[in-house]
């Protein structure tokens, strides 16, 4: 065969792969299992599910938005783009202060946060000022709390207001914070990327489009939680 006509006929392979991977991801996710294995909570009717997406030689992490339909949950927008810590996912109970990967498991969602005034969300919502720190010294009294400057004594923290637009805006993972297990890791967040091929520290990041889209969609109401890499057991 022609080397052009080889060339182009495993494009086209892989052209029908992609399209195929696509047709077949379903828009209602039977999760009966999920519960029992996860802990997940009952009345929790939101869920933002973080998972590797594998094809070919890459894998690629996404964020699906799901919604509860009496044991089903249903997809409520396309899925999104995500990327994670550095060095990947900790499996669940082994994530630790500064080893750049972002914890497996289930948790609830948290305040909403940013540097404006207001955001479009119906979710608890706090504005990031100059002044205002995110502890992540392991020995202080404070650690993985929201803190004003002139409160803390802490020698190491994540300014909450940067001076890039990544934290412009975002969402509290609720990772670790009660009870606080010193060194199990802090600052977990959901907020906008640096781009596609970044990554982050131990966070959950998408883009600013798709970061507005979870702000607006998420309801307290629905006691929205975050599954992250649920094939870490």
């Amino acid at each position: 065969m022609h080397i052009r006509s080889l060339i182009g006929l495993l494009f086209l392979l892989m052209a029908v792969l992609v399209l195929s991977a696509c047709s077949i991801r379903p828009s209602v996710i039977d999760t009966t299992s999920l519960p029992a294995r996860s802990g997940l909570q009952e009345n929790a009717r939101q869920m933002l599910l973080v998972t590797d997406e594998p094809f070919l030689f890459f894998t690629s992490r996404k964020v699906y938005a799901l919604e509860k339909h009496n044991s089903s949950w249903r997809q409520a927008m396309e899925p999104m783009n995500a990327v994670v810590g550095r060095n990947g996912f900790a499996k669940a109970g082994e994530k630790r202060e500064g080893d750049g990967r972002t914890p497996s498991g289930l948790y609830r969602l948290g305040m909403a946060f940013g540097y404006a005034p207001s955001a479009a969300t119906k979710m608890p919502y706090r504005q990031a000022l100059a002044d205002d720190l995110w502890v992540d010294d392991a020995s202080a009294p404070d650690y993985n709390r929201w803190v004003k400057q002139n409160e803390t004594r802490a020698l190491s923290y994540e300014k909450m207001k940067r001076d890039d637009d990544l934290y412009q805006y975002g969402m509290v993972i609720e990772y670790n914070t009660d009870p606080v297990v010193k060194g199990y890791g802090s600052a977990i967040f959901l907020h906008i990327w640096a781009g596609a091929k970044s990554s982050t520290a131990g966070c959950v990041a998408v883009s600013e489009e798709d970061i507005l889209k979870i702000l607006a969609w998420l309801d307290p109401a629905a006691y929205p939680v975050i599954l992250i890499n649920p094939d870490a057991e």
